[in-house]
């Protein structure tokens, strides 16, 4: 099997065109029918059990979770027109903290579904002139576009999901 990419060895292709958008939203607005699905029927026990010092399945949703406020934020600096968008908290503090092993599953699915669909509200009132605004990522050092930042949170989506199917796979 192939191994997992580790998050933050990742470098992103900025500079997306406004009518890549559309397809990107799309991506969004999946993610949460995508958990859901993969989800579906496993027991606690499976969805709590950790890797190691890793997250486990569920602790991944809710880092997935955690993060929509950082998304939220980064709008609001495109919106405010600032020139670096809110750092992420490198440490994960948040998911650390939050204890998403003791919640149940569907609180944490539900949480996401609203938490996401916030997001998607606010990018799909985005004009084409928003959808152009650039900041520059802290971490990656790289200006971005609300496209871009799209991308990049659709991109950490999908790597979680992947992470939780590697997960599941070893627990086979």
């Amino acid at each position: 099997m192939v191994q997992h990419r580790i998050w933050f060895d990742r470098r992103f292709a900025l500079g997306l065109p406004v009518d890549a958008f559309p397809d990107i939203v799309e991506r969004l607005r999946g993610t949460p029918a995508r958990l859901e699905e993969r989800l579906h029927g496993l027991t606690t026990t499976v969805l709590t059990r950790r890797d190691s010092e890793r997250w486990s399945v569920q602790e991944n949703v809710g880092h997935l979770l955690d993060l929509e406020e950082l998304w939220d934020r980064r709008l609001d600096d495109f919106d405010a027109a600032r020139e670096i968008l809110a750092e992420a908290d490198l440490q994960n503090r948040a998911t650390h903290e939050a204890n998403h092993n003791a919640r149940p599953i569907a609180d944490l699915l539900a949480a996401f579904r609203r938490a996401r669909g916030r997001i998607l509200d606010r990018l799909e009132a985005m004009d084409d002139d928003a959808l152009r605004r650039t900041a520059l990522h802290p971490r990656l050092q790289q200006p971005m576009t609300v496209v871009d930042l799209a991308f990049f949170v659709a991109e950490h989506d999908d790597h979680h999901l992947a992470r939780i199917s590697e997960l599941l796979r070893r627990q086979v």
